[in-house]
């Protein structure tokens, strides 16, 4: 069944962290922002009206979060630029609301702009100081000392700066970017802010899916300013997307509503070929998986010895015992085990490398196939991209960093970006790649890329990502790839709304059991019922 488009619906909120903050979708590079901006300074907006605006907002937010009866003193860190100018503006703005302000300037040379304002945040009375070094106690502090697009490393009274500010104990609250993060790649440059909120303006920066920019970045937060669809437009409409998932596209590509008259012939028929001996567990957990995606069908095909054991925990699902090894693994798959019957097969959790024969055999069918696990390391054996350029049907990658370097050596060396490599992974290989990650991203061979960047530590967990092989893959099955326009289309649909309602459901789970009580069975069983609490 190809998944179904719903109408727009209004943003549902719920309360893990700010998951669904916004429609706002695209990820932009720091030149890209700048000539966004450029589009509505071009088009008549003054710099002067959009920087009130904006700080308007910030301030909004700060009061809201952080009220003025527990938090009375308020320390405003202003750099050079127009980030500087925002916190001005903030700082003015709070301090009319009654908050006890006090302004550091560090840098003497500011922009026009900024340095107008900090005249005037001088003239109303509120204590404005030069070093940074040596802020006063305070309960909360705004972080404006650099936004989007610093390039330079950070050193001498600067860091010291940075330090103090790491060192006070309160929240931080960083405008746009924690200052010392590089835009786009969220690396450290020098040092960095430890934020404890950052309000990324207008449209997500590339850092906020970056794994190495989580520890700085806090609770991220998007502050809509309500930026013109033609001015995005005229910048991002002509490049491939780049796109963060949320609750309002991943709720138009999830397989909902089924027709009134369906069977379970019509919602799909998965194919899972894993678990060995030594790994009998990952074909269950697999299966868990692709039993919450509501997959009609169900067959495992398994080693024999495991086959009774899977029929008493799975019994729902059709068994299919296979010939084994020495060591317990997968021999071959059976000659009346017909792959052209399923609409979907995922291979490879608890598989072991000695199932190479298994793994073959479904490369050579014509389902959508997703690998994991030993299904990617087999893979990587055979020569991965010439493997694929011969498979007609879509495929489906889904490795963590270790197993995408040995598919892939010469991507994640050339970028830190992740979402890069996993871009020029899926152009070579003409596959679905999903590179699992704190920040997951999700790259179709045509250039698109997503981010699934809500997760949690709760999934550094052995059998998180055979659970996920069974989302993904039993949506995958949810599809009609005969009715679509580009197959590989549904594929990268069913590898977002897998990834990101398995964070999802991490996330729910860690909430209620703490980040060291989320085993793959527990996981399991949050997945179904958090996805209803989202839908209701």
């Amino acid at each position: 069944m190809k998944f179904a488009h719903r109408p727009a619906t209004a943003t549902v909120k719920v309360t893990w962290g700010g998951l669904f903050d916004g429609p706002l979708d695209q990820v932009v590079t720091a030149e890209q922002m700048r000539a966004i901006e450029g589009q509505l300074f071009e088009a008549g907006m003054p710099v002067a009206a959009l920087m009130e605006k904006v700080a308007g907002r910030i301030a909004a937010w700060v009061t809201q979060h952080f009220p003025l009866q527990r938090y009375p003193r308020v320390a405003v860190v202003a750099g050079p630029g127009h980030n500087g100018g925002d916190a001005l503006v903030v700082a003015r703005e709070l301090a009319a609301q009654g908050y006890e302000v006090q302004v550091y300037s560090p840098i003497s040379r500011l922009k026009p702009l900024t340095a107008d304002h900090l005249r005037y945040v001088d003239y109303l009375g509120i204590p404005v100081a030069e070093s940074g070094a040596a802020i006063a106690p305070c309960d909360l502090l705004i972080d404006g000392l650099f936004g989007f697009g610093l390039e330079r490393s950070i050193e001498g009274a600067i860091a010291g700066v940075v330090a103090a500010i790491n060192g006070l104990g309160c929240p931080v609250v960083s405008i746009d970017l924690p200052s010392g993060l590089h835009t786009d790649t969220g690396a450290v440059l020098g040092t960095a802010v430890r934020a404890t909120h950052t309000l990324c303006l207008g449209l997500w920066k590339r850092a906020f899916c970056q794994d190495g920019a989580l520890a700085y970045l806090g609770q991220s937060h998007l502050i809509d300013f309500d930026i013109p669809p033609q001015a995005i437009a005229a910048v991002l409409d002509p490049l491939p997307p780049v796109r963060r998932a949320t609750l309002t596209t991943v709720r138009a590509k999830l397989p909902l509503p089924r027709p009134p008259a369906t069977h379970k012939y019509r919602v799909g028929h998965l194919l899972l070929v894993a678990g060995s001996r030594p790994y009998a567990g990952a074909a269950l957990l697999t299966a868990l998986g692709a039993r919450a995606s509501g997959v009609g069908m169900l067959t495992l095909a398994v080693p024999e010895a495991l086959r009774l054991m899977v029929v008493a925990q799975i019994p729902e699902a059709l068994v299919v015992g296979c010939p084994e090894t020495a060591s317990g693994a997968i021999a071959r798959l059976p000659d009346d085990l017909d792959l052209g019957r399923y609409d979907a097969i995922a291979c490879g959790p608890g598989l072991s490398r000695s199932a190479r024969p298994a793994v073959q055999a479904v490369l050579d069918s014509e389902a959508p196939l997703l690998l994991d696990a030993d299904g990617l390391n087999l893979l990587s054996e055979l020569g991965c991209v010439e493997t694929l350029s011969i498979r007609n049907a879509p495929t489906v990658l889904t490795p963590h960093r270790g197993e995408f370097k040995r598919l892939f050596p010469e991507q994640l060396a050339a970028s830190d970006d992740a979402g890069a490599a996993a871009l020029a992974a899926a152009h070579q290989s003409g596959a679905v790649v999903l590179l699992k990650g704190a920040c997951t991203a999700i790259a179709h061979p045509n250039g698109e890329l997503w981010y699934v960047p809500e997760s949690t530590p709760a999934l550094a967990r052995g059998g998180s990502g055979d659970l996920l092989t069974g989302l993904v893959s039993g949506l995958l099955a949810q599809t009609e790839s005969d009715t679509a326009d580009n197959p590989l289309d549904l594929a990268r649909d069913a590898a977002l709304v897998g990834a990101w309602w398995h964070g999802l459901a991490a996330r729910a789970a860690a909430a209620d059991r703490t980040t060291l009580g989320v085993d793959g069975t527990q996981l399991a069983q949050y997945l179904n019922p958090v996805l209803a609490q989202v839908l209701a």
